[in-house]
């Protein structure tokens, strides 16, 4: 057991309104059992209504952040247990609210010359009638785990902009983004060090969330079999996201890469601040890899927890 946490009264949070609330819930019990199996004094709170007034009376000296999507890593959690003075993994206000806000991220990407896909912003109410002369992906400006990208790739996609539009629930702007043919790659930072590149396999072709958190619904390729000068360039800009950011704990950065783009052909799509620790995640696979088992990686993070962040 860690020195540092002997002792220590460990919440984990999970769950929350999000519509991100079942892998948050899966993550959050990944974290639960592995600390359980640990032997450490551990407990979990749903963050559903009004949560403060548990959160209170648990008074836990350290918060586990296992939640994802709005309120969860967006850094509406974190000002909350800021302003409690109760110590929590991952990254703080600052970094949160920017990297899940795709407007703000992408203006940090292309301020920091990180190539990132072409995109435009549009009002919920002009989707239905769209004219983008390129394939291209909508996504909410604000939301994770692929929850409402949809890939736009010929006219029979383009038939059901009006179904999309009608159907959205993710607020009233919308991110255009160009569609990058091509790979789909990831990797991770920790601690300063960066870990492999993985290599993202789907029968689709496109990893949305189905893929993502299905078992057998992707395979994972570690190390990705792609140019060592892109490979080198992918943990390069990881490792340079995670710090123009000011992010903390681990993160996980998602390209895509055109091999007939040549070494012009790495596009990031995103940084993730509370990357996924369910079943199929894939930092904890990442991890592996790098001699990090489940409960290493759950433990350092622990270790790193702060206010201040």
């Amino acid at each position: 057991m860690s020195k540092f946490l002997l002792n220590k009264s460990i919440l984990v949070l999970m769950g929350g309104e999000s519509s991100e609330r079942e892998v948050s819930l899966s993550s959050g019990k990944n974290v639960l059992n592995s600390l359980v199996e640990l032997g450490f004094k551990v407990t979990s709170l749903d963050c559903s209504g009004n949560f403060m007034t548990k959160l209170r009376k648990i008074n836990p000296d350290i918060c586990f952040n296992a939640l994802h999507g709005e309120g969860g890593e967006d850094g509406k959690i974190q000002s909350l247990l800021e302003a409690e003075g109760i110590p929590y993994t991952h990254s703080g206000v600052f970094a949160s609210s920017l990297a899940m806000n795709k407007i703000y991220s992408k203006k940090l990407f292309e301020k920091n010359n990180i190539k990132t896909p072409s995109y435009k912003i549009i009002k919920t109410n002009e989707l239905g009638e769209l004219k983008y002369n390129k394939p291209f992906v909508i996504k909410p400006i604000g939301e994770g785990s692929s929850k409402g990208v949809y890939a736009i790739l010929n006219e029979s996609d383009m038939n059901n902009l009006i179904t999309i539009q009608n159907s959205w629930i993710y607020g009233d702007r919308v991110l255009i983004e160009d569609y990058i043919e091509g790979k789909e790659i990831t990797c991770s930072v920790h601690d300063g060090q960066v870990t492999e590149v993985m290599e993202i396999f789907t029968d689709t072709g496109f990893y949305d969330y189905e893929a993502k958190y299905t078992n057998g619904a992707s395979k994972h390729s570690i190390p990705a079999k792609i140019p060592s000068l892109i490979y080198k360039l992918v943990q390069e800009t990881s490792l340079k996201a995670h710090n123009i950011f000011k992010c903390k704990g681990v993160t996980r950065s998602d390209f895509r890469f055109n091999e007939n783009l040549g070494s012009g052909g790495l596009f990031i799509l995103e940084i993730n601040t509370q990357p996924g620790m369910t079943p199929t995640s894939l930092v904890p696979e990442l991890f592996v890899r790098k001699g990090f088992s489940f409960n290493d990686l759950v433990i350092s993070l622990l270790e790193d927890a702060s206010c201040n962040r």
